[in-house]
C-alpha cells in the first residue's frame, strides 16, 4: 500500500512566473497553481495558459502539482476545467463548493476531455459548503477537500481568533465526511505570516484533529508544516514494533486451524485474535519522505 503525503500545500498566483518557477525548489508536498482569488480578471485567460504550460514543462520532482480553477459559474470555470484536464496536472481544485451537482457538472467536463481518472478536491469555505460536504464526498473521483476557512469565517459572521473555536463545529463536521468516504481533508491557511507561533498552533491543533496537512500560503511555512504533520520517531518506532508483532503472530500459525464449534471456517475469528494492524506493511510506514 503506497502512501502520499501532503503535508504541505503551497498555494501559488497562477499569474507569477516567478513563482512558479521558485516552487520547483521547495520541499512543499503539493502546490496548487491558483487562477482564482489570486489572479484579476483581465489577466485569467493568459494565468491559464501559463500554469498549463508550467505544468506540462515538468520539472516538479516529487510534487504533486494541482490547479484551482475559478468557479463553474463564472464565465471562466467551464474553460479552466478543459484545460486542466488537458494538461499534466494532478488534480482540479474547485472553489466554493456548495453542491454535489457541481462536482457531477465538473466531472463530465472532464470526461469529454478523455480524462476520466483526473481526481477533484473540492474547497469548503461557506456553511452551505460544510452542511453539504457529507453529500459531496460521495462524488467520484473526488479525492480531497480543503477547508477555506477565510471565508467561512467570514461567512459564519465569526472573528479571527488565536483558537480558531468558531470554526470547530464545521472542521469537524467536514473532516467527518472526508473520513466516511474516505478522502484527504487539508486544514485552511494561515494567513498572519509574521505571526510563527500562532501558526505552529495551528498546524498542531489540525493534525491532532485528523487532518492530513495545511494549505500555505507562503514558502517560509512549509518547513513548519512538514514537521508537525509528519510521524515523530516514537510514531515509526511503535509502528515498526506492531508490523514486527504482526509478522511474528502470523508466521507463528498452523496452516490450518481447526473449524470452530459453529462449523464455520476459522479465519475471520484467526484474524480478531491478530494485532489490529492487520493489513498493514511496512510501506506504509516508510520513514523516507519525498526530497525535492
Amino acid at each position: 500500500m503506497s502512501f502520499r503525503p501532503r503535508r504541505s500545500v503551497l498555494f501559488l498566483p497562477g499569474s507569477n512566473t516567478r513563482a512558479i518557477n521558485k516552487a520547483r525548489t521547495l520541499p512543499a508536498d503539493v502546490v496548487i497553481m491558483d487562477l482564482e482569488d489570486a489572479v484579476a480578471p483581465d489577466v485569467k485567460v493568459d494565468a491559464r495558459m501559463n500554469v498549463v504550460k508550467e505544468i506540462d514543462s515538468g520539472g516538479f520532482g516529487h510534487r504533486e502539482v494541482a490547479i484551482r480553477c475559478n468557479g463553474l459559474d463564472t464565465v471562466w470555470g467551464k474553460d479552466d476545467i478543459r484545460a486542466i484536464a488537458k494538461s499534466k496536472a494532478n488534480a482540479v481544485v474547485i472553489p466554493k463548493v456548495e453542491d454535489r451537482n457541481v462536482v457531477i457538472e465538473a466531472q463530465k467536463i472532464i470526461s469529454q476531455e478523455m480524462r476520466k481518472d483526473l481526481p477533484i478536491w473540492c474547497m469548503i469555505e461557506s456553511p452551505m459548503g460544510g452542511l453539504s460536504a457529507a453529500r459531496e464526498s460521495k462524488e467520484n473521483p473526488l479525492q480531497a477537500v480543503v477547508m477555506g476557512t477565510s471565508d467561512l469565517t467570514k461567512d459564519l459572521h465569526a472573528l479571527h481568533v488565536p483558537s480558531r473555536f468558531p470554526l470547530q463545529t464545521s472542521l469537524q463536521m467536514v473532516l467527518l465526511s472526508a473520513r466516511a468516504h474516505g478522502l484527504v481533508a487539508l486544514d485552511g491557511v494561515h494567513l498572519d505570516i509574521e505571526n510563527k507561533e500562532e501558526f505552529l498552533q495551528h498546524c498542531t491543533a489540525a493534525k491532532q484533529m485528523g487532518f492530513d496537512g495545511k494549505t500555505l500560503i507562503h514558502p517560509t511555512q512549509i518547513g513548519p508544516a512538514n514537521e508537525v504533520f509528519s510521524p515523530s520517531a516514537d510514531d515509526v518506532k511503535l509502528a515498526q514494533e506492531i508490523i514486527a508483532a504482526y509478522n511474528e503472530a502470523v508466521s507463528s500459525l498452523p496452516a490450518q486451524l481447526p473449524p470452530s464449534s459453529d462449523g464455520l471456517a476459522s479465519s475471520s475469528k484467526r484474524r480478531a485474535t491478530l494485532p489490529l494492524c492487520e493489513g498493514s506493511s511496512s510501506s506504509e510506514f516508510d520513514t523516507r519522505l519525498p526530497q525535492p
